[in-house]
C-alpha cells in the first residue's frame, strides 16, 4: 500500500492556504480599493496576537466558497475569552446561506456554552439570492436548515442578559443582516461606511418614489442621531474595533459574573471643590453635566453609549475606584435636561443591560421633569416614561441617586428618587430644589393674580420665590420628613459619599421577586 499521508498533509495545507486567501486576489483588491479591510485583517487588528481559533474553516470550500463567506470561531481581547464572527463580503458578496448562517448561530451558541461575550463584526448584503445558491447552500436548506441565518435570531434572544452581545457594522447591510444586530446589546458604526436598512435605495426608490443616498437613508449618523439604531459611530474601522475593545473592559463575561476590577494609578482626589464652581446658583441656567461626571469617575474616564442620541439623558459606563459603574445622568444642556420619549427608551435599555449584568447603577438628577406638549404626548411619552418605571422596579444591582440642582413633579418618578422604587441611598447637594413644581412656576400659579395686582410685581414675585424656596425647596428641611433621602452632602463630597455607598453595596442580595415567566414592559 503507498503511504499517501504526506500527500493528504501537503493537500490540507494547499486547501487551507486557499481558504485563507477568501474570494481570490481581485476581491480582495476590490475590498481594500473601498478603504475597508477584509474579514481576516478586522480580527487579527481585534483579538489578541494569535489567540484565534477557526472553526468550519472549510465549509463551501467544495464550491469555490470558502468560508460560505463568514469566518467564525474565538480568540482573546485582553486576555479575556469571546466568540467572535466576521462576514466576508469578498465571497458570495458576504451573504447569508444555510452554512454561512450555521456559522453565525453557531458561535452564538458556543458565546451561551462557554458563558463569553459575542462579537458579529457584521458585512452582509443580506439573504442569499436564489441563483447564487448551490446544493445545500439554501437559507433553510439540509441539516443546517435548523441552525441557519434565519433562525440566528433564536440564540440571539436566548443569549440576550445572559452574554454581552456586540455588533460592528461595517459595510452596507440589509434585511436579515440587520436584525441580528438590532437584538444585541450594542451596536458600532463607521461614518460614511457603515449603513442599515430593511429596504435599500432602489427599493424605496421604484416603491415610493423617494430618492435617498445610502447615508440618507441608513448611515451611521441616522441611526446614532436620528433612530437610535446604533449606540456609537466611529471615523474608522480602527477606531471602532478600538472601541469595542475598550467597552469589553467595562463588561462582565457573562450574568453569573461581576465586572472585571480595573486597577488605575489615575485615581481622582475623594473630594473635590470644582464641583461647586460648575452647577450655576439659577436653576434654568445650563451647565454641561459630562464636567460633574468626569470628577466623578476614576481617571475621569467615561465610555458613553448613544451619545448622539436623545441628548437630553446621558448614559455610559465608568469606574468608582475600580468599580464598573453605569452612569445615568440629566443633561441641562440639551432641552434643559427634560424626560422625553427617546430619553426614556434611552435610560431604561440602558438600566436593564446594568442590571442584567451586575452593573451598579448611579444617577446623577438635574430634570425640571418630563417635557410637556403635544408632540411628546402624542409620541407616547406616558407608555415610554412606563418602560423607565418598570426598569427602575425591575432592577436589583445596587442604586444610588444624587440630586444635583433640581427635581419636580414627574422627575422623581422617571429618576427614581421617590420612596419605594428601590434606590438604595439618594443623596441631595444642599442648594437643591425638590417639589411638585419650580418655585417660579409654583408662585405663578399661586400668587399670580396678586403679583399681578402690586406695585411693583417683580418685587413681589422676588419675595414670594424666595419664601417658596426657603419653606418648600430646601432639601435640609425636606431631610427632616423624607425617608428616602439618605443624607444631604456637600457638592465636594460626591466622589467620596458614592465610593463609599458602592463599597457598603457591593454584597447586597438580589432578590428576584414574584415568580413570573416574564413580566410585560410596555414596549
Amino acid at each position: 500500500m503507498v503511504d499517501k499521508r504526506n500527500e493528504r498533509i501537503d493537500e490540507l495545507r494547499e486547501v487551507k492556504k486557499r481558504a485563507l486567501s477568501g474570494g481570490g486576489a481581485d476581491k480582495v483588491a476590490a475590498q481594500h480599493e473601498k478603504g475597508k479591510m477584509l474579514a481576516r485583517e478586522r480580527l487579527d487588528y481585534l483579538l489578541d496576537k494569535g489567540s484565534f481559533v477557526e472553526f468550519n474553516m472549510l465549509l463551501g470550500y467544495a464550491l469555490n466558497a470558502p468560508g460560505d463567506g463568514i469566518v467564525s470561531g474565538y480568540g482573546m481581547i485582553d486576555g479575556r475569552r469571546v466568540c467572535i464572527y466576521s462576514q466576508d463580503p469578498t465571497v458570495r458578496g458576504g451573504s447569508i446561506g444555510a452554512l454561512h448562517g450555521f456559522k453565525m448561530y453557531r458561535a452564538v451558541e458556543w458565546a451561551i456554552q462557554m458563558g463569553v461575550p459575542l462579537v458579529g463584526l457584521h458585512d452582509s448584503p443580506g439573504a442569499r439570492l436564489p441563483q447564487l445558491t448551490e446544493k445545500g447552500g439554501g437559507m433553510g436548506s439540509g441539516a443546517v436548515g435548523r441552525r441557519s441565518g434565519g433562525s440566528v435570531f433564536f440564540p440571539n434572544t436566548q443569549a440576550s442578559g445572559v452574554v454581552p452581545q456586540i455588533s460592528a457594522i461595517l459595510g452596507s447591510c440589509a434585511g436579515i443582516s440587520v436584525y441580528s444586530p438590532a437584538l444585541h446589546d450594542f451596536i458600532f458604526m463607521v461614518d460614511k461606511q457603515s449603513h442599515m436598512f430593511i429596504t435599500g435605495p432602489r427599493m424605496v426608490r421604484e416603491v415610493m418614489g423617494e430618492e435617498l443616498s445610502y447615508d440618507e437613508l441608513g448611515g451611521a449618523a441616522v441611526h446614532c442621531k436620528v433612530s437610535g439604531v446604533a449606540d456609537r459611530r466611529f471615523q474608522s474601522e480602527k477606531e471602532l474595533l478600538d472601541g469595542i475593545k475598550e467597552l469589553l473592559r467595562y463588561l462582565p463575561a457573562n450574568a453569573k459574573e461581576r465586572p472585571p476590577v480595573a486597577v488605575n494609578d489615575e485615581l481622582l482626589e475623594m473630594t473635590n471643590d470644582k464641583f461647586f464652581d460648575i452647577v450655576p446658583s439659577t436653576p434654568n441656567r445650563p451647565y454641561d453635566m459630562h464636567k460633574i461626571i468626569y470628577l466623578i469617575l476614576d481617571g475621569g474616564r467615561f465610555f458613553e453609549i448613544k451619545p448622539e442620541f436623545a441628548g437630553e439623558m446621558i448614559v455610559g459606563f465608568g469606574r468608582l475606584k475600580g468599580q464598573t459603574v453605569g452612569i445615568v445622568a440629566n443633561q441641562p444642556m440639551v432641552r434643559a435636561g427634560c424626560l422625553t420619549v427617546d430619553g426614556s427608551d434611552k435610560q431604561a435599555r440602558f438600566m436593564r443591560f446594568c442590571d442584567a449584568f451586575n452593573i451598579p447603577i448611579v444617577l446623577l438628577i438635574d430634570t425640571p421633569a418630563y417635557m410637556p406638549g403635544k408632540n411628546q404626548e402624542h409620541a407616547g411619552i406616558i407608555r415610554h416614561g412606563a418602560k423607565v418605571l418598570y426598569a427602575l422596579c425591575e432592577a436589583t444591582v445596587p442604586r444610588m441617586a444624587v440630586i444635583i440642582r433640581k427635581v419636580y413633579g414627574g422627575g422623581t418618578l422617571g429618576m427614581g428618587v421617590i420612596p419605594g422604587l428601590g434606590t438604595d441611598l439618594v443623596y441631595s447637594w444642599p442648594t437643591a430644589e425638590t417639589g411638585v413644581l419650580g418655585a417660579d412656576a409654583s408662585v405663578e400659579l399661586y400668587f399670580g393674580k396678586e403679583i399681578a395686582a402690586a406695585k411693583n410685581p417683580e418685587d413681589l414675585r422676588r419675595q414670594k420665590t424666595q419664601e417658596f424656596n426657603d419653606r418648600y425647596s430646601n432639601p435640609v428641611r425636606d431631610a427632616s420628613t423624607n425617608w428616602a433621602l439618605a443624607d444631604i452632602i456637600e457638592p465636594r463630597e460626591t466622589r467620596d459619599v458614592l465610593i463609599r455607598g458602592l463599597e457598603f453595596l457591593a454584597n447586597k442580595k438580589r432578590d428576584s421577586g414574584t415568580p413570573k415567566r416574564h413580566g410585560n414592559i410596555p414596549l
